[in-house]
């Protein structure tokens, strides 16, 4: 993805709740048009730092602007730029969909005709045709997220930010959201979106991971599976893989080892350890053992950056 003018600037962005720090000194600059992941755990930081991002929170410490306007400064310049989806379901379930569509339409300084169209708009790229006017609480969890993103992007803002937008749906709605995500990113709209599924965070242009309140790593997703560097992993595929993986772990030359269901995640400092590894696990009693080297998943990145983490 070619760099595009940057939207969204953070400076050792910083947030503490008394002693504790929620986020600690976040930088990192987002680009028009892109699709920028936040992932991590819940209690990484993701939603107090996009809660400061929108001018919601002021910083403990540090800069941010959105669109070129502080966000400490200038709250309510950030919030006509933007368009925001909060973790909590934010709409009205006691009134149907044209009237929440009316509403926040309204809330943004919408009238007559231009809102007539962005009404209209919003029921397309919902997939909300005929339901107009049914009551929200009624509308299937997928359905409700489309009619939440729309009426966040009614006032047409040229950033918007979603928390974790598709927790308690179905992977199929989950997909659909993330289709029109990208449609947005197409048409020029910057998206910043937090999650912690890995799926997810694959279809971003970059992800930046958050642990603790720290931003440990952030690349592309092909640029993240490179920081293994010269290391090999393997899946390693044996009986009893919870009660094998103390042995695997002691073996010269494996620097990490995580349990992925029934099977092993292993890194090696280079691929002929994995015979090595083979021969232990059958001295052990754990044959036989297959062994398998594997490109990196998001979710193996994400175990290592916070060991290395922890490691330091």
């Amino acid at each position: 993805m070619n760099p595009s003018p940057t939207v969204v600037i953070a400076e050792d962005l910083s947030r503490a709740f008394g002693d504790f720090v929620a986020v600690d000194r976040v930088s990192f600059q987002v680009h028009r048009g892109e699709v920028f992941g936040f992932l991590g755990s819940n209690g990484a930081g993701k939603t107090t730092t996009i809660r400061m991002l929108c001018g919601l929170l002021s910083p403990s410490g540090g800069r941010a602007a959105v669109m070129g306007q502080d966000v400490a400064a200038h709250p309510m310049a950030v919030k006509r730029h933007i368009g925001y989806m909060s973790q909590r379901f934010s709409l009205y379930r006691d009134l149907t969909v044209r009237e929440n569509l009316r509403f926040w339409g309204g809330a943004y300084g919408l009238r007559g005709r231009p809102l007539a169209e962005r009404e209209a708009w919003a029921v397309e790229i919902g997939g909300l045709d005929g339901l107009e006017d049914s009551l929200v609480r009624h509308l299937p969890g997928g359905f409700a997220q489309r009619l939440a993103l729309g009426c966040a992007l009614l006032h047409r803002p040229p950033v918007v930010f979603l928390d974790e937008p598709t927790g308690g749906v179905d992977p199929e709605a989950r997909r659909r959201f993330w289709d029109l995500i990208e449609g947005l990113s197409g048409g020029g709209t910057t998206v910043f979106v937090t999650t912690h599924y890995m799926d997810e965070a694959e279809r971003c242009h970059r992800v930046a991971l958050m642990h603790a309140g720290r931003l440990l790593a952030m690349d592309s997703i092909a640029g993240l599976r490179g920081v293994f560097g010269k290391a090999v992993l393997v899946e390693i595929h044996c009986p009893m893989a919870p009660q094998a993986l103390a042995t695997i772990a002691r073996i010269p030359g494996v620097t990490e080892t995580a349990l992925f269901g029934e099977r092993v995640h292993a890194v090696l400092e280079h691929s002929e350890l994995q015979e090595r590894v083979r021969k232990e696990l059958a001295a052990a009693g754990f044959a036989p053992a297959e062994l398998e080297c594997i490109p990196p998943s998001l979710e193996d990145v994400f175990i290592h950056v916070i060991g290395e983490a922890d490691r330091t």
